[in-house]
């Protein structure tokens, strides 16, 4: 069931935002270590996206040892992540972690659909100029340790983990 926060015009007022998070940013202990003002929503799909892992230019991420996830337009295509309710505060935090300054991202503003068919708008983020390559260690890992097969394991992952 989605939090109030993941209701229409939620996280509209002055003081927050709503990230949409289809990667690393699934697991509350990540997203909490740079943005401790993130606050679970809902489970949330991104239609006409496809998830993807890549390097940034080619070049394999130090931090990552391998492809690092990202989103582009896909028709047809849908993307499962979490919504998180951000503090602005966190913006800056947020962005840095994304690697915006670098490049390496850019902000996109997308509108998600709840598990209850709710229509909202959110801030992610989607990688510029990378190579296709596989998941880095790291994203393989998460993946087994959330007992994700596919994206659409993601709304069985609530529990274990993801935004909890």
């Amino acid at each position: 069931m989605a939090s109030s926060c993941c209701e229409e015009g939620a996280g509209q007022e002055e003081e927050s935002f709503l990230y949409f998070a289809y990667g690393s940013n699934l697991l509350t202990e990540r997203i909490h270590l740079r943005n401790p003002s993130a606050t679970f929503c809902c489970v949330a799909r991104l239609q006409d996206f496809k998830l993807d892992f890549g390097n940034f230019q080619g070049k394999t991420s130090q931090r990552w040892h391998g492809g690092i996830a990202t989103i582009f337009q896909s028709p047809g295509d849908e993307v499962w992540g979490v919504v998180w309710k951000m503090n602005k505060s966190n913006l800056n935090s947020l962005d840095e972690q994304e690697g915006v300054k670098s490049g390496i991202y850019v902000v996109i503003e997308v509108k998600v659909s709840t598990q209850e068919g709710k229509e909202i708008t959110c801030r992610s983020y989607l990688m510029t100029n990378y190579e296709p390559a596989p998941p880095s260690p790291q994203y393989k890992k998460m993946e087994k340790s959330l007992g994700l097969e596919s994206e659409k394991s993601i709304l069985k992952a609530q529990d274990k983990n993801v935004g909890q």
